[in-house]
């Protein structure tokens, strides 16, 4: 079974530390997918700061949101 997300906070660099329930902390860097139409307005920090947990995962007021097993296959875990 996949780790939920169950805590995000927004860091620098528009990267988001993830907590997830297996206790496991780690880094999702966002910028890669400003490349993609949905993530456009999240250059906006006005609206990349809306970031919250959704089910499994996180999501933007704007909708735009990550798939879970994106989210955590392509963080990297805080040491």
């Amino acid at each position: 079974m996949r780790p939920k997300a169950i805590d995000v906070k927004v860091l620098d660099n528009y990267e988001l530390l993830i907590k997830f329930d297996n206790n496991e902390e780690k880094i999702f860097d966002v910028k890669p997918y400003f490349d993609h139409k949905v993530f456009d307005e999240l250059v906006s920090k006005d609206i990349f700061n809306t970031v919250k947990i959704s089910g499994l995962s996180i999501e933007w007021i704007n909708g735009a949101d990550i798939c879970p097993d994106e989210l955590y296959n392509n963080s990297k875990t805080v040491k």
